[in-house]
């Protein structure tokens, strides 16, 4: 047996109380005998045996109410048999997403929860430690304790469901404690339900007292004019924040902008002008929430002209080249008899205009560039063949050609969500004159459509299919089919299916995102693409294509911020990174999860409630009860003893 306060057994040397009481209350008695009461001689010897026995009997009754309430207080338990029934392997899983930033009572929700653990942690505790990015597997508290001091916010917002995939499959002879630090932000989780009855999960939720925070959630190119960007800054404003913020616009760490913005709705667009020439900075706002989605990296390169070879005839392909003027396009026009299979993936956007046929070898060529991360428009001829188009077009994507129908159909949907039109429209407009063909194809797309039919059919499909992108139009654009040509949509819609945002958008990815990033240059088979800045360099995932690179940063780089991608010592391109904002809301909390689930209000709660299981702790009721009844017993023998 041992105990878990021994230092309270000293307690017993309080025994020696009684004892001293039992002595002192010894006397010895003189033999006097009266001639008058010599017939009690017999009666005074057997009352004086039975006060001694009496006397006896207080005393060990005593002694032992006082050795079992010292026992109770110094909370016995036992180590071996016991304890092995009660066992149980600790997981802590640690929320270090960025709306852990948010500040509570004692400071940022994590550094408090990181100091807690720091704080009430005993030595001897072996647990395993599971966070975003890192884990550290049945280990303790003096071995991490570094690692836990110098722990950074996670660029990916917190899953759950990983990160009991990862304990799931941990083999175990004992059943888990698990408990989850977080303050909940956008939890989800299919597995908490179905973690096996035998395993506990607590949840301890930190509290944030400001919930208010205002976010830079994109950067995007408005307007381009003569000499300037018009830029917009996308800003979302969670909660009551009415007062005006400051926002600065920095290229270089040069500040070239500043504006004060009273954010009137939940997201807001901020206009800034600069001028016509790479950039590579950041807009930055003063907000006394989160910092971490203050800051917006992005960089903008000297624009570069959109390579754009139509394939039809001259005269049907006139539309095309007024939408693909000189000052930003290079425009060709070729006949399937003039067309150099060369110089196909050398461009940014292959537009095939009413083809009637696609010969075996152009096929072969478009679908290697299209995969290779090319743009190709498909706008079909009215005598072409629905089964011929479905043999080519089924290579490269999920858009398949049905009948031909000669009914007139007015063009009256547009999707405004699809990316196609993202930052094209102020407004969602309704009340347009709508466009309308008078033969088409009917067309089927597991892909959303762009723009619709009347009755909801598709005009337009754009799917992204292997690294490029596959845009089908349902009707030919000729004016003899369509007015299409005349419709306002005809500019941005085109304009927008060629332009190659590898050359002239903003560069900026989300650090974790697994979207392939594109850049154009020229690279042997030993050469290596490397990002850095000053602070960090990486060298990401890379695939030559030709004249092009394809890059995967995975969860690289860990800060975000401006970089470079440099081939050995020499530049290539500037690009930029920024954290996922799905944290930005710290009113999105999900605390139906948390219905199922044992809530506890502190780290030192659990750590109690653990010792209490694996120490066997409840034996100290019984000491407890013994005191009671030695209690119960001193009381009877002074009652009913003589």
């Amino acid at each position: 047996m041992q105990f878990k306060h021994p230092e309270i057994l000293y307690f017993l040397f309080l025994l020696v109380v009684p004892i001293l009481v039992h002595l002192f209350q010894l006397r010895l008695f003189k033999k006097e005998y009266f001639t008058n009461v010599r017939f009690l001689k017999a009666l005074t010897i057997q009352s004086r045996k039975s006060s001694k026995i009496k006397k006896w009997l207080l005393l060990v009754t005593r002694l032992l109410f006082l050795t079992a309430l010292v026992l109770a207080f110094a909370q016995p338990f036992f180590s071996s048999e016991k304890k092995s029934k009660s066992q149980k392997e600790l997981y802590i899983i640690l929320d270090n997403s960025y709306s852990m930033q948010a500040k509570g009572k004692q400071g940022e929700l994590l550094q408090r929860a990181i100091q807690e653990l720091l704080e009430t942690t005993a030595e001897n505790i072996r647990f395993s430690l599971l966070t975003n990015t890192e884990v550290f597997w049945n280990t303790d508290i003096q071995s991490i304790q570094k690692e836990l001091q110098n722990l950074k916010y996670s660029a990916t917002p917190f899953e759950i469901d990983p990160i009991l995939n990862q304990i799931q499959a941990r083999p175990s002879l004992y059943p888990k404690e698990i408990v989850i630090i977080s303050d909940v932000i956008g939890l989800e989780s299919k597995r908490l339900s179905t973690m096996n009855k035998t395993d506990a999960i607590s949840v301890i939720v930190p509290k944030a007292e400001q919930q208010n925070n205002v976010s830079v959630d994109s950067v995007f190119i408005r307007q381009i004019l003569d000499n300037f960007y018009e830029i917009g800054v996308q800003v979302s404003n969670y909660g009551e924040n009415n007062q005006p913020i400051s926002m600065g616009l920095y290229n270089q760490a040069k500040l070239i902008a500043k504006s004060m913005v009273r954010l009137k709705k939940k997201k807001q667009i901020v206009n800034f002008s600069i001028p016509k020439k790479a950039f590579h900075g950041y807009i930055s706002l003063d907000d006394n929430g989160l910092t971490y989605d203050n800051t917006y990296y992005f960089s903008i390169d000297e624009r570069q002209k959109t390579k754009v070879t139509c394939i039809g005839e001259v005269t049907k392909n006139t539309f095309l080249s007024r939408i693909y003027t000189n000052d930003e396009f290079e425009y060709r026009n070729n006949t399937l008899a003039q067309l150099d299979y060369n110089q196909l993936e050398e461009q940014d956007a292959i537009v095939l205009n009413e083809l009637e046929e696609i010969p075996q070898a152009l096929q072969t060529t478009l679908q290697s560039f299209v995969n290779k991360g090319g743009n190709l428009i498909l706008i079909p001829s009215s005598k072409s063949n629905s089964s011929n188009l479905n043999t080519f077009i089924q290579k490269i994507g999920d858009i398949r050609f049905q009948s031909l129908s000669n009914n007139e159909k007015l063009i009256t949907k547009i999707h405004f969500n699809h990316p196609i039109f993202k930052n094209v429209f102020e407004n969602q407009i309704s009340n347009f004159q709508y466009p309308k063909t008078k033969t088409s194809f009917t067309i089927t797309s597991k892909s959303p459509a762009v723009l619709s039919y009347q009755d909801e059919s598709p005009f337009l499909v754009s799917s992204v299919t292997g690294e490029g992108a596959v845009s089908v139009f349902s009707a030919a654009l000729n004016i003899e089919n369509s007015n299409f040509q005349q419709s306002p949509l005809i500019v941005p819609v085109l304009y927008q299916l060629a332009q190659s945002q590898e050359k002239n958008g903003i560069r900026s990815q989300i650090i974790g995102n697994s979207t392939s990033y594109f850049v154009r240059t020229k690279l042997d088979k030993k050469g290596i693409l490397t990002v850095k800045n000053e602070f960090e360099q990486f060298i990401p995932t890379q695939q030559i294509l030709s004249t092009k690179v394809k890059m995967e940063f995975g969860e690289y780089p860990k800060q975000a911020g401006n970089f470079a991608v440099y081939n050995s010592k020499n530049w290539v391109q500037n690009i930029s990174f920024n954290f996922e904002r799905s944290e930005s809301d710290l009113f999105q909390n999900n605390e139906k999860i948390l219905d199922n689930l044992n809530q506890i209000d502190t780290i030192s709660n659990v750590f109690n409630k653990i010792d209490s299981e694996n120490n066997d702790s409840q034996i100290w009721k019984w000491f407890l009860i013994f005191a009671l009844i030695f209690l119960l017993s001193e009381t009877a023998i002074i009652r009913f003893i003589k």
